[in-house]
């Protein structure tokens, strides 16, 4: 690939990403209103769903938030039932936040004809193709999650 040919990809790759950036916010914006949440706060369901029953500060490392503003949202997410806080099974002087299942299914909904698309969207590419994209993609969380720690600080 030429030096000319690379720099337009690049170029072209900022826009796409803030496309597709802007696209993601709204999407999830848009699903955590239909269940009275905003975006950071599905997300943090999301962070859960993945990774299981987290501390407060587990779960400010995973999103980048201030240790003060998780204590706020998990405050609000225990209010509206996504959430509730148990005793740690080994150290009980430590809290973990656990979801609420049944909560979460209504969520699931929004998210299971977007599966649909995803799949039919990749049909068009081969294995190699999305592999590809898959790396990509974690290159690029990486690197966000980076520049996220950057500005939370």
């Amino acid at each position: 690939m030429t030096d000319e040919r690379r720099a337009a990809a690049l170029e072209h790759l900022m826009t796409v990403g803030r496309q597709h950036s802007m696209v993601t916010v709204m999407f999830h914006s848009a699903i955590a209103a239909k269940q009275g949440l905003n975006a950071t706060e599905e997300k943090t369901l999301d962070v859960l769903q993945r990774r299981g029953p987290l501390t407060a500060k587990d779960l400010a490392e995973h999103t980048g938030l201030a240790p003060a503003s998780v204590t706020g949202m998990l405050d609000r997410l225990q209010a509206k039932g996504f959430v509730r806080r148990v005793k740690h099974p080994t150290d009980k002087r430590r809290v973990l936040v656990e979801l609420d299942e049944t909560r979460l299914a209504e969520l699931a909904v929004f998210f299971e004809e977007w599966a649909r698309d995803i799949v039919r969207a990749c049909e068009e590419f081969d294995a190699q193709e999305l592999e590809t994209v898959n790396r990509f993609l974690e290159v690029m969380t990486e690197a966000q999650s980076r520049a996220t720690a950057r500005l939370t600080g």
